[in-house]
């Protein structure tokens, strides 16, 4: 429902400098269309890149009222908070949206078009609420139906939540059009799809049918596509993770000839909340062996996938510190590694191709 040209304005309230505000800061990282402006009373009046290190230039401004003198015609809900309920602190900029005629795109659980308040806000014909966390009508059990296309399809498996998956294969796609391949993306979770326009919010569907989502969410982004191709599909959570069920339906679904692990330099816990038992990150050919094993089975084609490449993120080093960590888990792994955010993603579209 997103157009790809919409002037949109995010809010991100609180989370322009932190992971809960991935959502908003992968879209102004990567959204080729128009944002005119960021909502974070935080950071109001603050120059974008010196607060997020995205090189943007976006208006930073303190509430909607302040927004549609940019001309919006989408807000987009630019936060992903861990239950993914919708921040009271956010409400008032949303209905001011509404009220002044705006779309309102969202990735929360919380759906807001089903909120009485929200929705009679909605004044303007043909003005939506998007609440794009749903499950797709018509899903079926999958039945490793991916296997039989003729695509390359790489499957991006982090070491955690929020490591940078949906970064590394938007990266891994701008570089192979670069070099005028047909690279196609799947994106998995909100951000993605507000990116792409395409995929299916994984962690909205019942598990029984999670796997058959992405089955037919890589069937349709794959229609036409010849052995020469790649689709690079996002993925979701982590095995490492204690709360996480997602990446087994992503390896039955999608049936991927590659895998490409994705790694936070120096992390070695999962991230979870406070008060809670610290959950150890194994070293990463232990990680590596275990995706590999569990790719190989239910297949149909017999193909044992590889991790063939890591794309670490080093976003919390400077530049040498960053360079010396790229060597050291290329050592380690005995792959080639490379930071795709912050060196483009050559080295790592080589070691897939």
């Amino acid at each position: 429902m997103l157009s790809p040209i919409a002037p949109v304005v995010l809010l991100q309230h609180g989370g322009l400098n932190d992971l809960s505000g991935k959502t908003g800061l992968a879209m102004l990282r990567y959204r080729s269309g128009p944002i005119v402006a960021v909502i974070d009373p935080a950071f109001a009046g603050s120059d974008l890149q010196q607060v997020s290190g995205i090189e943007r230039a976006v208006p930073v401004v303190a509430d909607m009222a302040a927004a549609l003198a940019y001309g919006p015609e989408v807000a987009v809900v630019g936060l992903a908070p861990s239950g993914g309920r919708l921040p009271q602190a956010m409400r008032a900029d949303l209905l001011a949206a509404l009220q002044a005629g705006l779309n309102l795109a969202s990735g929360l659980h919380s759906r807001l078009g089903d909120d009485p308040e929200l929705a009679a806000a909605c004044r303007r014909a043909g003005q939506w609420i998007w609440d794009l966390r749903q499950e797709p009508a018509g899903l079926e059990v999958a039945a490793a139906r991916a296997a039989a296309l003729p695509c390359r399809r790489v499957l991006a498996v982090g070491s955690d939540m929020a490591v940078g998956k949906m970064s590394a294969c938007l990266e891994l796609q701008a570089e192979a059009r670069l070099r005028g391949l047909d690279a196609r993306f799947v994106g998995t979770g909100q951000a993605g799809i507000l990116i792409s326009g395409q995929g299916v919010a994984l962690d909205a569907v019942r598990i029984d049918y999670a796997a058959g989502a992405v089955e037919a969410a890589v069937l349709a982004a794959a229609a036409g596509a010849g052995p020469e191709a790649l689709l690079l599909v996002e993925g979701q959570g982590s095995l490492c993770h204690p709360g996480s069920s997602a990446t087994l339906p992503l390896l039955r679904g999608s049936q991927p000839t590659d895998l490409l692990l994705v790694h936070r330099s120096g992390q070695s816990h999962v991230r979870t909340r406070p008060g809670e038992v610290p959950v150890v990150i194994p070293p990463l050919p232990e990680l590596i062996a275990a995706l590999e094993a569990l790719a190989a089975l239910g297949r149909p084609d017999g193909l044992r996938p590889r991790v063939r490449a890591v794309a670490l993120n080093t976003a919390r080093l400077d530049a040498a510190a960053a360079q010396l960590a790229v060597a050291a888990t290329a050592a380690e792994v005995g792959l080639p590694c490379a930071d795709p955010v912050r060196d483009g993603a050559a080295v790592l579209l080589q070691a897939l191709q």
